[in-house]
């Protein structure tokens, strides 16, 4: 029998008992030529002593960090103000009358036993000895505990755990796919799920009206911090529903989650506030806003309609705005700390920054000299702006002015420590667009995806404005991220056969592309909807890491490789020739 504890189990009550323990030196230290040794497993570390004198410990001296150790002793309390109140286990200590190597270590790339800053090419390379490192063992607890509970608290409200195939057809569905050659079928290609889309809505179907899964989903996109080639996600799916009950069922499960897994943290507010995608950028930029703090937009046209300063006339006058955030207590930045500002929203794409500090010795800033005092009094007005805050001001298209002090509001954010780290701000955005208009290609893009239902009192702008067109979609945010996205879903063939047309395919291309689906909603499919938060990205903010590979056990690094096992790697020449692939790798501009 290698243990009969665990390392982190043992307490005052175990004192005088003889037990067995396995696991990995933490640390080793020699005192007065007694040794110490801290021994770990996953559930815990606790000191093991043991005296040279006995032969059957001598393997305690030898041993260095992260061998794999296997100890017998007896369990004794520390001696008094010998305690270590950092450990569960800090009351008592292990007498070893046997210390066995299971497994010797090599020198190790970095150390396990100090949560210091390494490379994360490094990290990545070794993830194996990375997931030993206690931050790390937290966040893969973290994200299981996350998972069963979804799994509880769904199966108890009648939903139905069904796998969906990981091989499929390839379908335009917004991102690219990863494709797989059939060996059986040449020249014929799978495709990797960018989610369970079409299946979930083939299962409301067949008449399982509460369905969920815990999806495996592939997509080949650029990466970031919060993307990852292959994710998780909750994959949910509701019958006869309407979007007020998909939102009920999905803030109920992770409010009782906040409750039970995460009682340190605190819900901004219950029920969770919902704003309009309209709303939501008009009021912070972004229809992924982040609510933990203020600092919203405000449009200032309507007060500089007047205006004598050519630029702000110019921009009114091609259907721009003028918006404006105030930084709270920063009318003092130097004039390079203004400059760096400006550089920041020129690489957002804005044309330049204004601005207006008001100081205590009266109103500077680089469009102090622009700005009417009733202006000014105005502004201060609309914005609540106080002595010492600095008004920074954007001119341009929506667009831009959006884009840029949205990312100005985080900027500040982070560097006022504006957000408390321990609220979650959770929030949902209704009403999105139907359709975007693709000026590249001239034509309209789904906003979501091709199988949202648009509101129903919009169809008729399919023929007058597709612009104008609503849809019944929404996303869940939290602490501004986009933590899930869902609509309800398009159940009748001929509205699906009006989108699909809109968006220019032909009615080859889609009886080709979706023509199951299409045939599907003939048989009687109910009215559903549904979504799929985010696995990866709901646990990264949940642990506090800026990163999802941090919660993810083995990831791809910034460039979508496998640094463990060197993948993406060459296949062999047999393999490409069953696959009746051949490469053609030449450079391409």
């Amino acid at each position: 029998m290698y243990r009969t504890h665990t390392c982190g189990e043992l307490r005052p009550l175990h004192v005088g008992q003889t037990v067995t323990l396995a696991g990995w030196v933490h640390r080793q230290r020699d005192h007065g030529g007694i040794t110490f040794l801290d021994l770990r497993d996953r559930y815990g570390i606790v000191q093991v002593v043991a005296d040279p004198s006995r032969p059957e410990v001598h393997a305690a001296q030898e041993a260095r960090a992260e061998w794999v150790l296997g100890v017998t002793g007896v369990v004794r309390r520390r001696p008094a103000g010998a305690e270590n109140p950092h450990l569960a286990t800090g009351e008592i200590e292990i007498e070893a009358t046997r210390v066995e190597v299971l497994n010797p270590a090599k020198p190790l790339p970095f150390l396990i036993n100090k949560d210091e800053e390494t490379e994360e090419a490094v990290r990545l390379k070794y993830r194996y000895l990375d997931l030993r490192r206690e931050r790390m063992q937290r966040n893969i607890i973290l994200r299981h505990k996350v998972v069963k509970f979804i799994r509880d608290y769904l199966s108890e409200r009648g939903f139905i755990e069904i796998e969906t195939p990981m091989l499929f057809k390839t379908t335009p569905e917004g991102a690219r796919d990863y494709l797989v050659p059939s060996r059986l079928q040449p020249g014929m290609f799978y495709a990797l799920p960018q989610s369970p889309q079409q299946l979930k809505q083939l299962l409301m179907v067949a008449g399982f009206d509460r369905y969920f899964q815990i999806a495996r989903c592939l997509r080949d996109e650029d990466l970031r911090g919060d993307r990852q080639p292959e994710f998780t996600q909750l994959d949910l799916e509701m019958s006869f529903v309407e979007r007020d009950d998909v939102l009920d069922m999905v803030e109920g499960l992770f409010t009782a989650m906040v409750k039970q897994l995460l009682p340190h943290k605190r819900l901004l507010a219950s029920p969770w506030p919902r704003l309009t995608y309209r709303q939501a950028v008009e009021r912070f930029g972004t229809d992924k806003p982040d609510l933990r703090f203020g600092m919203e937009l405000y449009t200032l046209n309507d007060i500089f309609a007047q205006t004598d300063f050519m630029v702000f006339q110019n921009v009114l006058k091609s259907g721009g705005v003028i918006k404006c955030i105030v930084a709270p207590g920063c009318a003092d930045y130097t004039r390079k700390e203004v400059d760096d500002l400006t550089t920041f929203c020129k690489e957002q794409g804005a044309k330049g920054l204004a601005t207006l500090a008001l100081t205590a010795e009266g109103v500077k800033g680089t469009a102090q000299k622009f700005i009417k005092p009733q202006e000014e009094q105005a502004i201060q007005s609309l914005t609540g702006a106080q002595t010492g805050d600095l008004v920074l001001f954007i001119a341009d298209s929506a667009a831009v002015a959006n884009k840029t002090l949205s990312a100005l509001r985080l900027l500040f954010r982070d560097r006022l420590k504006l957000a408390d780290p321990n609220l979650l701000a959770f929030a949902w955005v209704v009403d999105f667009p139907m359709f975007e208009y693709n000026e590249e290609e001239k034509k309209w893009d789904a906003a979501h995806h091709p199988f949202t239902m648009p509101k129903m009192e919009d169809l008729p702008k399919f023929e007058t404005d597709p612009s104008q067109i609503l849809s019944d979609a929404y996303d869940m945010v939290l602490n501004g991220y986009e933590t899930a996205s869902g609509s309800i879903r398009i159940h009748r063939p001929d509205i699906q056969q009006k989108v699909f047309q809109l968006l220019g395919l032909k009615d080859e291309e889609i009886q080709a592309k979706f023509g199951h689906m299409i045939e599907a909603f003939q048989y009687g499919a109910p009215p559903h909807g549904g979504m799929a938060p985010g696995i990866d990205r709901l646990v990264m903010i949940f642990a506090d890491e800026p990163n999802i590979r941090e919660v993810i056990a083995f990831p791809k690094n910034q460039a979508g490789r496998d640094l463990m096992a060197d993948a993406p790697s060459p296949a062999s020449e047999k393999q490409l020739n069953e696959l009746h692939i051949r490469l053609d790798l030449k450079k391409t501009d």
